[in-house]
């Protein structure tokens, strides 16, 4: 068995350097040569195998192998969901479906780009997070703004930005079910505390968003909007989250926030109704789209049907949902011992069958069969356009997940956490920065939490930290870090005009991210000088 190499340059420090390396590729490929994803993360894998086998003197066969295991898992863990996930957004699109939901959404909420951002990105877009997750609200939500008047970057933003809070509960709380079971921590306390972090993160999100579709103007008479966002939100999530688990947070969260939003908007609204970029414009009368009771319901259906398929298949708490899950059509795995436990760890690929993706599919096709007279005749059109705007996404699932198995399997993440936990307690800073990294690998908070919740929780304890709280900034940071991840960039650009341009989304979203991830460390240092014991068991 392969016996991984701690620091296999002599020197901590550089050790730690060369295995950043792959990272800092991928982002200035992407960045700033401004490089298609998929062609990007094809050369981050050669320069991953390249090191692992030369410097971490991994075994060639088993890196290739760790590899394909990593592939074949991003295909059935990522791109199985994401497909079928544009695929009831192009199937809306051509039945006219999703122009109704649209028009209900003005008459609701106004023709205000503020109300518009918050409700749309911010509220139903940690819907779609919790029911999908893997960057499929960007895909959904985008081009809707885009179709309200914002720009197509800033519309991809927005989403973004408003996507951070949600992520680690996205897909039923998939990311915090894997930090559990790498971790070994209980599974309701780890909810609980990336609950309270991620209670302090969600205060920031409404007021950027406001603030990138109007300006400082928006803010004026626009802030109750961020208040009613923010804390209804927390509000639907944290209890939860902390009582519950994992599994339900982000959506009792956005139903909440869903609800004090409408509310709010029926005894007040801003007095200036703003169209984006700041222009004061007249408020839009509902009558200028008139809709029947049963259009709204139409309108509505998919998304009912996805709430109910995806909790009745993937929620644990029903008895059959366990049995499901033992459906495996197959398992492999290649094992190693790791430099930093001595015990050994594998990169392991498991095809069960009922994984998110498959109750996605089953949600597409009730609707494709509840309404056959306007899905069938438009199938083909659908599966064309999906194809044609997906195919880079899809290229990109597999070969990043390859890159993030190949860069745990040889040791280099463990390298990596090594290097970063001989800063001592100042660790607490880089914790969500490791997080960043991870996501920056995989796309994905659940891999993010899979390559490094270990290592995280292993430097914790040797610093002496509250146990919860680095695993829990992995977690929220691997959040943060979804606006610039490869893997997110590609799926969620892939219902608008900046399709396999994922490295010009990139450098527009990295300005808010960082600021984001400026306020996450500080969260952090609150949890660690100031309230420690809401991360203690």
């Amino acid at each position: 068995m392969f016996h991984q190499v701690l620091d296999p340059l002599q020197s901590i420090g550089l050790t730690t350097l060369v295995a950043l390396v792959p990272v800092v590729l991928l982002l200035v490929l992407l960045g700033v040569f401004r490089m298609t994803a998929w062609l990007a993360v094809i050369i981050g894998s050669l320069a991953t195998i390249v090191l692992s086998t030369a410097v971490w003197r991994t075994p060639f066969g088993a890196a290739m192998t760790a590899y394909w295991y990593g592939g074949l898992t991003g295909l059935w863990a990522v791109d199985w969901i994401t497909f079928w996930g544009v695929t009831m957004y192009f199937t809306l699109v051509y039945t006219g479906l999703l122009g109704i939901f649209e028009k209900w959404m003005i008459n609701q909420v106004t023709s205000d780009v503020r109300v518009q951002a918050i409700i749309l990105a911010w509220s139903f877009g940690a819907l779609l997070e919790g029911l999908v997750g893997f960057g499929y609200p960007w895909a959904v939500i985008a081009p809707i703004l885009i179709g309200l008047g914002i720009k197509d970057l800033d519309a991809i933003r927005v989403t973004a930005i408003a996507n951070n809070a949600p992520v680690s509960y996205g897909a039923l709380g998939v990311p915090i079910i894997v930090l559990a079971g790498v971790t070994g921590l209980p599974l309701l306390e780890l909810s609980g505390s990336v609950a309270n972090i991620v209670a302090l993160l969600a205060l920031a999100p409404p007021w950027i968003l406001i603030y990138m579709v109007t300006g400082k103007k928006g803010l004026k008479d626009g802030w109750p909007l961020a208040v009613v966002g923010s804390f209804s939100y927390i509000l639907g999530q944290w209890p939860v989250a902390h009582f519950m688990g994992p599994w339900l947070p982000d959506i009792t969260g956005a139903i909440v926030s869903f609800i004090c939003l409408l509310l709010l908007l029926k005894v007040w609204r801003p007095k200036t109704c703003l169209a984006y970029g700041g222009k004061e414009v007249e408020y839009e009368d509902e009558k200028n789209h008139p809709l029947s009771g049963l259009e709204v319901f139409q309108a509505w259906t998919p998304f009912f049907v996805m709430v109910i398929v995806v909790i009745l298949g993937t929620w644990t708490a029903f008895p059959w949902v366990g049995h499901l899950n033992k459906v495996v059509l197959t398992q492999e795995k290649i094992g190693a011992v790791s430099s930093i436990t001595q015990k050994p760890m594998a990169a392991i690929f498991s095809w069960n069958l009922f994984a998110g993706g498959t109750w996605i599919f089953l949600s597409w096709l009730v609707v494709v069969v509840l309404f056959g007279k306007k899905t069938l005749p438009v199938l083909g059109q659908v599966f064309a356009k999906v194809f044609r705007q997906m195919w880079g996404a899809l290229l990109v699932g597999f070969f990043i997940f390859g890159l993030a198995f190949e860069f745990n399997y040889s040791g280099m993440a463990a390298s990596l956490g090594n290097g970063f936990s001989k800063m001592g307690p100042a660790f607490i800073v880089f914790a969500p920065i490791l997080g960043i990294i991870g996501v920056a690998l995989s796309g994905s908070n659940t891999t993010t939490n899979a390559l490094f919740g270990f290592v995280q929780a292993t430097v914790g304890k040797l610093l002496g930290f509250p146990v919860l709280l680095l695993p829990s900034l992995n977690s929220v940071g691997a959040e943060v870090g979804k606006p610039i991840a490869p893997q997110t960039a590609s799926v969620g650009a892939s219902t608008t005009g900046y399709t396999r341009k994922e490295g010009e989304v990139i450098r527009h979203n990295m300005g808010w991210a960082l600021v984001i991830l400026a306020y996450l460390i500080i969260i952090g240092l609150f949890f660690y000088f100031v309230a420690p014991g809401a991360m203690r068991l």
